[in-house]
């Protein structure tokens, strides 16, 4: 095991992208550790192998974070790449989604990262070497309208990216920052369910178009999970990893957006997500 790579992955159950990566790095000779919380722990059985443990982590815990890092500390001695993927969804128009659904989101896909760098940082950083790649998304470098709470939440992951990349630099630890674009995952399913219990009432004439912003990643044209894990293991474990990797479906759209002047970013949304209308209160 000593001559293979050990690779922590985040939030790994069955129909994410994080059970690709792990079956992506084990193909690569990796030993992996598939994490994911304890109700989802039997949506990941079927990676065990010579390759790939089953852990229990939920990166909203710090003593969960904690006793999982030492897990594979004591099993293999070090970490070498950390995959920051665990996430979910934040569907709804921001005047409206509850304080505690936003706050949700930023404890697992932001927060979530930094408890996870911070306890695997000091074991990298005593060997100068490691590579932690974060999950962010094209959306927290374009928003868009009707997910303010997960567009803000990835845009945070991108800050906090850039800085480690410099401040982790003098320990020679890599930071990698991943922009999906469209990738077929269980996200849609997971963003609509939880659309359910909400009850708009300035936006009640939106609810069809915010209901369709829930799974707009995950049309035909969605890049396949499994491709893209590939490609982002394949990038990771190279001699160099790169410090961005942006991959998938419609990221080409989005990186011409990101160049656009902001009325017709604006204009483009207002039409695509149906706010070009008037509402009476």
């Amino acid at each position: 095991m000593s001559d293979r790579k050990i690779v922590l992955v985040t939030g790994c159950a069955k129909g994410g992208i994080g059970y690709e990566y792990c079956k992506a790095f084990a193909e690569q000779n990796c030993h992996v550790f598939a994490s994911d919380v304890s109700h989802r722990k039997q949506d990941m059985l079927d990676l065990a192998s010579d390759n790939v443990e089953i852990l229990e982590l939920d990166v909203s815990s710090d003593d969960s974070v904690a006793s999982a890092v030492n897990t594979v500390i004591s099993k293999c001695g070090h970490i070498d790449v950390l995959v920051n993927n665990a996430g979910i969804g934040g569907t709804g128009p921001l005047a409206e989604l509850p304080l505690d659904a936003i706050s949700k989101t930023w404890q697992v896909n932001t927060l979530g990262q930094l408890r996870l760098v911070q306890q695997v940082v000091p074991h990298m950083a005593q060997r100068r070497s490691g590579s932690i790649v974060n999950i962010g998304s094209v959306v927290g470098r374009v928003p868009t309208p009707w997910a303010g709470a997960y567009c803000a939440s990835k845009a945070a992951v991108h800050a906090i990216s850039d800085i480690l990349r410099l401040e982790l630099r003098p320990f020679g630890i890599n930071v990698v920052l991943v922009l999906p674009g469209a990738v077929k995952s269980n996200l849609g399913h997971a963003n609509f369910e939880r659309l359910g219990k909400y009850d708009w009432k300035l936006y009640k004439d939106f609810k069809e178009v915010i209901a369709e912003r829930a799974g707009a990643s995950q049309g035909n044209k969605a890049t396949d999970a499994r491709v893209f894990a590939q490609h982002v293991a394949n990038k990771v474990l190279s001699p160099r990893p790169p410090k961005r990797i942006v991959f998938g479906h419609m990221t080409a759209l989005f990186a011409f957006l990101s160049w656009s002047p902001l009325w017709v970013r604006d204009r483009f949304f207002s039409n695509r997500f149906g706010l070009n209308k008037r509402v009476s209160t």
